[in-house]
């Protein structure tokens, strides 16, 4: 709205959007946030929950929306990792403890069988969305590990993860269970919107290469294992080099310095060499 000169309506729309976040932020459970309200008032996904104590929509999008309180985003990604990730399977669980045949009536997931798709499985949407919330965080190491977990060429290449897997093993699935004697097998290969989000995450949030009004945002977030990359990026009739290097912060476009890193994407049918160097630690 502010670009098309619309000030009043941004202010207004600004306006609802911090009564939302401090709305939302006082769903605040202790170390985590509520996912919702039955029709009781009763909260779900609290620690006062037996099943569904924790589920990871509203810590990813607590840090995704930009809640107003940081140290709070920290505490609910960590609980996340401790509660949600399950290494030894390779899976991101949507939630935890899965709703059972006696556990009230949560609506049309407890369909499913317990660890299966939104009733406590990896719903794929919400594990790339837990990953896209560690890089926001700046952190590295998680979300990197988040994304390898996901990425069916890393585990097609895995004996043992495949032989669970039983799906494809080029193929990002729309979820994955979690529950013995299935935890660990795909579901819904070849269907899931999932797959542009972690393309997403990858290139804008890891690799950090963001259009921005224009303008190409170079805020990389790199592995501790890598020097740096190499992308080549085209646009119209011009195709930009980018080398991205560790190091003193700067970006130097065929020779010249660019004061803020914001890569001007003019399109003059040329080709054109830029030198990123960054620390590693994207935008934080």
């Amino acid at each position: 709205m502010r670009a098309r000169g619309h000030q009043g309506i941004a202010d207004e729309l600004a306006t609802w959007n911090g009564e939302l976040l401090r709305s939302a932020d006082a769903a605040w459970d202790g170390a985590w946030y509520r996912r919702a309200y039955d029709d009781e008032g009763r909260p779900i996904g609290s620690a006062a929950n037996a099943v569904c104590r924790i589920d990871s929509l509203p810590q990813s999008w607590a840090v995704i929306a930009g809640a107003p309180d940081l140290e709070r985003m920290r505490v609910a990604m960590d609980q996340v990792d401790r509660q949600l990730i399950d290494r030894e399977n390779g899976v991101v669980r949507l939630f935890h403890p899965a709703f059972g045949e006696h556990d009230g009536d949560p609506g049309y997931i407890r369909g499913y069988p317990e660890g299966v798709r939104e009733n406590g499985g990896q719903y794929t949407h919400a594990a790339v969305w837990v990953a896209m919330a560690f890089a926001r965080l700046g952190d590295a190491k998680r979300a990197w590990e988040v994304v390898r977990l996901l990425d069916p060429i890393r585990r097609g290449a895995d004996p043992r993860r495949l032989a669970k897997h039983r799906t494809e093993p080029y193929v990002l699935c729309g979820d994955v269970y979690t529950e013995e004697p299935w935890a660990g097998r795909g579901g819904w290969s070849w269907y899931t919107g999932s797959a542009g989000w972690l393309y997403r995450t990858l290139v804008e949030e890891l690799l950090g290469l963001q259009l921005v009004e224009g303008q190409l945002v170079i805020a990389p977030l790199l592995p501790e294992d890598w020097p740096g990359f190499t992308a080549t990026y085209r646009r119209g009739t011009t195709t930009w080099t980018i080398a991205i290097t560790r190091g003193d912060e700067r970006t130097v476009v065929d020779g010249a310095v660019l004061a803020d890193h914001r890569l001007p994407l003019i399109d003059d049918g040329g080709s054109h060499r830029v030198e990123a160097v960054r620390s590693g630690r994207g935008k934080t």
